[in-house]
């Protein structure tokens, strides 16, 4: 069922993620040696938004082509960890339903946190592209190989970004970076070819 979805999310042309525009770090590297994706939740994976249940507990929404990008970025060999200044339930059921195995969450100090997540998973910092979008991402943000921040960012954050997407958080803004970095890094066709895409 998953395999369907994946292919059907990519039958059709309209639903590419990529629309490239003028970064605003100078946008120099060549991003094969990506291999880790960091991602922020609140803002990235989410539009940001803070709704409460009537029990006080704190709800997320997920964007279902951010799912499907982020399942090919795996198929094609790259790494993915969700890293949270907050806590939630929903963030642990997101990652085990992607088959993502790396999620901190309650982090206040994410500089120290992304420095765990590259010793976890055995790359380096040049290795790892880490997207944020807010003050607390810039310190990772600023020291890993490619940052990227969703069209929602703080215009700080913005600028402190190799790339900015024209999607925002919760709205496809991961799946345009995973595009992007598969395009940049020459393998965006093998991973269509490989999700049942071709031409």
């Amino acid at each position: 069922m998953k395999d369907a979805a994946l292919r059907a999310c990519f039958a059709d042309p309209a639903h590419f993620y990529y629309n490239p525009v003028v970064s605003c770090r100078p946008d120099k590297r060549f991003l094969d040696s990506i291999k880790l994706l960091i991602l922020d939740v609140d803002g990235v994976l989410t539009d940001g938004g803070l709704p409460y249940s009537a029990d006080g507990n704190a709800t997320k929404e997920f964007f279902v082509q951010d799912g499907g990008a982020m399942r090919l970025w795996q198929r094609m060999g790259g790494t993915i960890a969700f890293l949270s200044g907050r806590q939630s339930p929903a963030v642990e059921a997101r990652a085990k339903d992607l088959g993502i195995s790396l999620v901190m969450q309650g982090i206040a100090d994410k500089l120290a946190a992304c420095d765990e997540l590259c010793r976890k998973s055995g790359v380096t910092e040049a290795q790892t592209c880490i997207m944020g979008d807010d003050l607390i991402d810039l310190p990772p943000m600023k020291r890993c190989g490619y940052a990227i921040a969703p069209a929602n960012a703080l215009p700080v954050v913005k600028r402190a970004a190799h790339y900015v997407t024209r999607r925002a958080g919760g709205e496809g803004a991961v799946a345009e970076a995973i595009e992007r970095l598969l395009r940049r890094n020459g393998s965006w066709s093998a991973a269509l070819r490989q999700s049942g895409v071709h031409g």
